[in-house]
């Protein structure tokens, strides 16, 4: 029996899987590797290792039954990556003073905790609100204390890396899952007036040296790599010029033209209707996640992990976008499924996955007529005894509705 419930599970999960989602990523992929192809063949190469490698990631994330394991997935998760970033700061690989990864022992690769500690704030998150939801009138002091303790710590070794950019991505992506799920005004209005008070206090005694220069160069004179972003994005127009042309990237003036600057490419190659169409994609595929996470507004799985990726998208586009055109500090961010890079892009796509999955757990649940008649003899057969009122209106366990399946 548990064999024919295993198969029935991954014959049927994937009927219910949300597609629009991947729809709407693909045309981000593709105008992507596009980019990326007439910059370095090579880098094309291994965009594509990194799109297969994502698109497994994503397909293994999309078939664990998250519901059934995050009670104790996602406290190790968390407890593992803390460890590994405490790690960095003794074992770390520094790269242009920055120590952010660790080598992974008998090969030439590494891994950056950094990265890893966002799925598991996320799902560490989404298990605690759940656990614990919100009163009616949002998280007092106490409990808000607790669960920002769970983002402030990654955060704090996050920073000392240093990685502010990172950090400070971690850090607005937690909050803004609290805030969704429920904050007290009065504990919302207060926090707010002491970080706007105490904000001099931590530009002065915060921000390290390096970091205080990118904020005064941020004011002052554009940087050097800001000047030929904005050349670039000038140049290419309303329509854009063919590859021979661009000749900011293929001349090398644009620095990191593959990476934290492709938006910059894009411009120039694509000119504003290309940009145009990338950011709307990107609004539509945030605007999809917000409206999913208020859909599902009371599974607080789904709604913490939608929220979370939307708001992490909405944070790295907006911070690379606005540092492109001079209106934010430089700072290593990449666009979100569309610079080059591997880390960023799995991370992505495990998200998408596991998101998916628990879409599809609801849907099936809610639809599959089979599942509830199934879980409803197992409940009955459990609990033999005569249900008062109140355990008529108990809410289904998980273990019940994966039994059903």
């Amino acid at each position: 029996m548990e064999r024919e419930a295993i198969i029935n599970y991954f014959r049927k999960i994937p009927q219910h899987f949300n597609y629009i989602l991947i729809l709407q990523v693909l045309p981000l992929l593709i105008i992507s590797s596009m980019l990326v192809k007439e910059i370095d063949p090579r880098l094309f190469d291994k965009q594509m290792i990194y799109y297969t490698v994502g698109l497994v990631s994503m397909l293994v994330a999309a078939f664990i039954p998250w519901e059934s394991i995050l009670w104790w997935f996602a406290p190790i998760s968390y407890l593992i990556n803390t460890l590994m970033l405490l790690a960095v700061k003794f074992f770390g690989i520094s790269i242009l003073g920055a120590r952010r990864w660790l080598a992974i022992p008998g090969t030439h690769f590494t891994v950056q905790p950094s990265e890893l500690i966002k799925i598991s704030v996320v799902l560490m998150l989404a298990y605690l609100i759940s656990r614990y939801p919100p009163p009616e009138k949002g998280y007092g002091l106490r409990a808000f204390v607790g669960l920002s303790l769970v983002i402030l710590i990654p955060f704090y070794l996050i920073a000392k890396e240093p990685d502010l950019g990172t950090g400070l991505v971690l850090l607005m992506t937690g909050y803004g899952i609290l805030f969704l799920a429920g904050i007290n005004w009065k504990l919302l209005l207060t926090l707010l007036v002491v970080v706007g008070v105490s904000a001099p206090l931590l530009y002065q005694y915060g921000l390290q040296d390096y970091q205080k220069k990118r904020v005064s160069d941020f004011l002052g004179k554009p940087s050097y790599h800001v000047r030929q972003a904005l050349i670039a994005i000038g140049s290419g127009g309303l329509q854009g010029k063919s590859k021979d042309d661009a000749t900011q990237t293929q001349l090398k003036f644009l620095p990191i033209s593959s990476s934290d600057f492709i938006f910059a490419y894009l411009g120039e190659r694509m000119g504003f209707q290309g940009m145009l169409i990338v950011i709307l994609t990107y609004i539509l595929l945030i605007i999809h996640l917000l409206t999913l996470s208020h859909i599902y507004g009371e599974d607080y799985y789904i709604r913490s992990v939608a929220a979370g990726l939307a708001f992490l998208i909405f944070i790295y586009m907006g911070v690379n976008m606005y540092m492109i055109i001079g209106m934010a500090p430089v700072v290593g961010v990449p666009l979100p499924m569309f610079s080059h890079g591997g880390t960023s892009f799995i991370i992505f796509a495990i998200f998408f996955g596991i998101l998916l999955n628990l879409i599809s757990f609801k849907r099936y649940f809610m639809y599959n007529a089979d599942a509830r008649i199934t879980m409803l003899e197992r409940r009955k057969s459990k609990h033999a005894y005569k249900e008062t009122p109140k355990r008529r209106r108990k809410k289904v366990s998980t273990d019940d509705v994966y039994t059903g399946l």
